[in-house]
């Protein structure tokens, strides 16, 4: 094969594959990186704290001030990403999505006012540790988007995050009902197995933490 036959091989698959990209998921995908740039104009409103129905006009420039930042951030970085997405399976994992984004929403409130109720009365105790929470997902942005949501959350703070035993160690004040504290969490996980397609499912079985040796360290077998 001639070096200009290889190029002309290398260039087809080249074009083979985006092809692929492109009509893949029943020829319903697009490319990403503007979608991240509307996120991310999306996300400069609520930084911006605007009011969207007693300011819509206002609402309206931030809007475009966030695309004209974020849809050049989201082109300069769309070598880190996948360049395409599935419309169909976008449009899939809204409902659950949907639903997890409202239980943070529940738990940021609920957890508010624990916090305050815990700080305020003195007879309600701080029992403030550190507990581990086995994880189901595998992916690097589903960990980081539960463990972003748990330091989100009043009361609770992400330390760390071990790799090898894929589990996260939580910073919580109510070390007493470790329950209460492990079962929003396992809610959110529910639905980011399915929203960022994990290999396992919402009825895989739950890891149990390991369990301490004798000697303080903590037992791998």
């Amino acid at each position: 094969m001639t070096g200009d036959q290889a190029t002309g091989v290398e260039e087809a698959a080249e074009t083979d594959t985006e092809t692929y990209d492109l009509k893949d998921d029943g020829g319903e995908r697009a490319r990403k990186w503007p979608a991240i740039g509307v996120a991310l104009a999306v996300l400069w409103l609520f930084v911006r704290g605007v009011h969207f129905i007693e300011e819509p006009g206002l609402a309206a420039g931030e809007f475009i001030i966030g695309l004209a930042v974020g849809l050049p951030i989201a082109y300069g970085i769309r070598g880190i990403y996948a360049p395409t997405y599935g419309l169909r399976r976008s449009l899939s994992i809204l409902p659950a999505a949907a639903v997890y984004i409202g239980l943070f929403l529940w738990e940021l409130v609920t957890a508010n006012v624990d916090v305050a109720r815990r700080v305020l009365l003195p007879w309600v105790t701080i029992d403030p540790d550190v507990i581990e929470v086995p994880l189901r997902v595998e992916s690097d942005i589903a960990i980081t988007t539960i463990a972003n949501s748990i330091t989100l959350t009043p009361g609770t703070l992400t330390m760390d995050y071990d790799e090898d035993r894929n589990s996260l160690f939580v910073h919580t004040l109510a070390a007493t009902d470790d329950a209460s504290v492990v079962e929003p969490i396992r809610r959110w996980e529910d639905y980011a197995l399915v929203i960022f397609d994990e290999r396992l499912s919402p009825g895989s079985p739950v890891p149990e933490p390991a369990s301490p040796d004798p000697d303080g360290g903590e037992d791998d077998a």
